[in-house]
Order: structure tokens, then sequence, then C-alpha cells
């Protein structure tokens, strides 16, 4: 497997952002991604997908979109939509249809920010999600950054100390978010976490005091995904752009705050009856199955089945654990960062299956 840095949901000057797709390109490129997908709201825009180069640095810039049904108010049910090349804000309408348009034409839906909320201070109303009921979804954002900064900006004291300080925002993802997407992995529903930066590089003044909130290349170095890909990439568009959805369709990626140390290097396996699996597999557990998470720094780290914790390590970089129960497994791990336990990596699951 081939690991790549990957940052998803951001918005150029064709939504709300103020950047353009090249300034993201340059921007990605000197925080060290391999590939990015802008999702600018109810809008696919054609032409920017391909390959930026800068020196000896190369990244892949994709094309998705975040639709949403701009009637509704206040704004709920985002989808983040990724490879299906055409347009689709106009079924925004009828989720169900939407997703089901997604589907035909092989692309991916992913629940943005679910747990979203309101942040009166700096005019930022609740864009959660409602409907859970909705079959087709690939997956959820577990955790989105710029809506972190939004549940820490309560007061306009909040949101200036934080416009100046934004390394001591990220925590983590939202506790009601992770209870959530356990839930729908215990009852079954193999949904792919993805995290994303949601950046949009806001130019804010108050006062005399301005501000961009955040630069695209700060939060291209914080919340990523991490995908693990049957081969290195090529520079082919097409093969490239396939092998990057193919790996978000199976869940074989994890979900990093790249701020406090790297994460390159993680992985997570589950080894038994004869075989290997590793995230987004599933695997029996005939005679046993030993997991084992190997840490690129000493860190806290959990192993989680169907929402319970079922072991703990502290300050290790191997971690080993016999199982035999029927679940879905996932890893979370911690580090401290400014004084604080702060969210470091969080897994897709292995599914053990009896």
């Amino acid at each position: 497997m081939h690991e790549i840095v990957l940052n998803l949901h951001m918005h150029t000057y064709y939504s709300d952002g103020t950047g353009s797709h090249t300034e993201i390109a340059r921007a990605g490129m000197k925080a060290g991604l391999d590939a990015v997908i802008v999702t600018d709201h109810n809008l696919y825009v054609k032409g920017p997908e391909g390959y930026y180069d800068d020196g000896n640095k190369r990244i892949l810039l994709l094309v998705g979109e975040e639709i949403h049904d701009r009637t509704l108010a206040p704004q709920k049910n985002h989808l983040l939509v990724f490879g299906a090349g055409a347009e689709l804000a106009y079924r925004a309408g009828n989720l169900k249809g939407l997703i089901e348009a997604v589907e035909s034409r092989g692309g991916l839906a992913f629940a943005a920010h679910p747990d979203d909320v309101a942040a009166p201070a700096i005019h930022e109303e609740a864009l959660d999600w409602e409907n859970w009921q909705v079959h087709g979804l690939t997956g959820i954002e577990i955790w989105n950054a710029f809506s972190e900064f939004k549940e820490r900006t309560q007061t306009l004291v909040h949101a200036l100390y934080y416009a100046f300080n934004p390394q001591r925002i990220a925590i983590g993802p939202p506790a009601e978010t992770l209870r959530k997407w356990d839930e729908q992995l215990s009852a079954g529903r193999c949904l792919v976490a993805v995290g994303g930066s949601d950046a949009h590089a806001l130019k804010k003044q108050i006062g005399p005091l301005k501000r961009t909130i955040f630069p695209y290349e700060f939060h291209f170095q914080g919340v990523n995904t991490h995908l693990l890909l049957e081969e290195a990439l090529t520079g082919d568009l097409p093969h490239d752009r396939e092998q990057i959805y193919q790996a978000m369709r199976h869940g074989r990626a994890f979900v990093a705050y790249d701020l406090p140390a790297s994460t390159k290097g993680f992985s997570f396996s589950a080894h038994g009856y004869g075989r290997t699996a590793t995230m987004g597999d599933t695997i029996s557990t005939r005679l046993g199955v030993t997991i084992q998470i190997r840490l690129p720094h000493e860190a806290e780290c959990r192993l989680i089945c169907n929402g319970k914790v079922v072991n703990t390590w502290h300050k290790q970089k191997l971690c080993t654990h016999l199982v035999k129960e029927a679940g879905a497994y996932r890893v979370e791990a911690y580090r401290v960062f400014k004084g604080r336990k702060r969210g470091w990596i969080f897994s897709n699951p292995i599914y053990l299956k009896g």
C-alpha cells in the first residue's frame, strides 16, 4: 500500500472562499500534501482538475461539490459529492434522489459536518446533518476543522483569541459525531470516515484588526485524510483519480491531525485464519484475530469495537491485542500538544465477522 495525504472540503471564490484553484494547489504543495479536493457550494467547476507543479513539488487537484438545498431555513444536510463528474446541485431539493444520482454516476456521497453548531459571534448558523434515515451514503465527515472553530467561538472574545491562535483550536471530532458513527457501524452499516478542513481563507475585519481566518496553508497542515492506495500516484489524472476514489470508497483511510506530529506511517491491521486485513476489510474471527497497531510516535492509543473501548495503551508505538468477538474495530490515538490532549489519529474500521 502507498500512503498519500489528502485534504478535502474547501472553497474557492466561486462560492464563499477567497482563493483560486491555483492558489489552493500552491498552498497544498507548501503544506506537503499529495492531493486536494475542492468542493464549492452547489457548483461543479469544470476545468481546474489536474496536476499542478512548483519546482520539484507536485499536487493533484480534484473537483467535487458541496450540495445543499438553499430553500431550507436553517440550512441542513450538506452533502459532499466526489467523483460524480457532473453538476448535480439541481437535485438538492430531494436528498434521496440526489444520493441516487451520485451513485448512478459512480460517485461518492459523504454527510458533511454532522454536528455543526451555530456561532452567532461570527454570524454563522448551524449546518448539521439531520437525515440519518437516508440510505446510500458512502460515509461521513467525522472531523471538520471550521466547524470546530465555530464551536469554540461562542463569544467575540473567543473568536478574536482563536483567530490569532489557530493552533489551539483543534481537540478532536465531536463526541456526538463519533457516537452516531459507532451507532451506524454497530447496526451493520459500513460508513467511511473522512476529515475535512472546510477551508475558506476568509478575510475578516473588526475595527482596525484584519485577519485571514484561516489561510489555506494553515488548514492543510491540520485535519487531513490519509489514504492507502494500491500503487503510487503516477501523474496520470484519470488513473490517479480513480485510485483515490476507490481508496475512499473502501475505507482505506484514516483521519489525522498532522499539526502536533506527522501521522505518516500509521498502520492498523488484523491477522487471522491465513490472511491479513487492513482498514475497510472484513476478516473472520475463526480461531481468533490478532490486532496490530503501529504509531509513528508514542501516544495514547485506544482500540474500540462498536463504540466501546476494548483496550487502551499509553506512551506506546506498537500495540497488539487478541480478539474473538465480531464487530467493527477502529483505533483512536491522542497526543499532548500546546498543553492539552488532542485527537491525533482516527482510523476507519476493520470488520470482524463471526
